[in-house]
């Protein structure tokens, strides 16, 4: 039996692929297009793999979701060019959505709406592995993650926001959900505290104390300690950059 490889697309990262190239009108989709960058970004955040992500800048990064992209398209059984070799499962997807368009469009929307809410919820209660300094016990980090979910502040920090700017955007690479995901993100962001509870202890927390950040940047601050600032991250993806 054939040992699937680590980095090998599964059928539901196919079919969600598939769907977009679908609402392209099965043309070719380029790599710099909002819509093959969220899905590389969405695909790179997913639990199961921010590690090999993490390894690998490679691993579904825009450029590797644009060619199975093109596989998915030249795959496609009205395709008349020189197809690419995608593999049996991205045949098939291909097939079903020339004969069953509808029902995988369902499937796929369903699918990245259990992504994004499997990234929400990584962000939201990040594995406690996390490095602690001496003084910051798994208690307080709890906290200090269970105060960044405070429904009031949330709702407070985002109102303040949209008053004042319009618009919900990551305070660190600009990310707005809502332009890249319509409807299905319009309203969304991360609020994160700037101040960590070893720091601050139980104070009244001011608005300016929270910041809002896309779910990539948000998990990027909490991994490492001491959590950087959204200022020192800024430099990060600069550099990287």
């Amino acid at each position: 039996m054939a040992t699937r490889r680590a980095d090998a697309w599964t059928e539901d990262e196919i079919i969600v692929a598939a769907d977009i190239v679908r609402r392209h009108g099965w043309r070719d989709v380029r790599e710099h297009d909002p819509d093959v960058l969220a899905l590389s970004a969405l695909l790179r955040a997913l639990p199961e793999h921010r590690d090999q992500a993490a390894e690998d800048p490679k691993f579904r990064s825009p450029a590797s979701v644009r060619r199975k992209m093109t596989d998915i398209r030249t795959t496609h059984p009205d395709y008349t060019g020189s197809r690419t070799r995608g593999g049996v499962t991205t045949l098939r997807v291909a097939e079903a959505f020339a004969t069953n368009g509808d029902d995988l469009a369902r499937i796929a929307a369903t699918q990245r709406c259990q992504w994004e809410r499997d990234v929400a919820d990584a962000v939201e209660t990040p594995d406690l592995d996390i490095p602690l300094e001496a003084h910051e016990g798994r208690t307080e980090l709890v906290s200090h993650l269970r105060r960044e979910r405070d429904p009031k502040l949330r709702a407070a920090k985002i109102e303040a926001v949209l008053r004042g700017h319009g618009a919900l955007t990551c305070e660190v690479c600009d990310f707005n959900f809502g332009a890249t995901y319509g409807d299905v993100g319009d309203g969304y962001i991360e609020v994160h505290h700037l101040v960590p509870l070893h720091a601050s202890g139980e104070t009244m927390t001011r608005l300016a104390d929270l910041a809002l950040l896309c779910s990539n940047c948000h998990r990027m601050i909490h991994r490492r300690m001491p959590w950087l600032t959204p200022e020192e991250l800024q430099d990060v993806v600069r550099r990287a950059g």
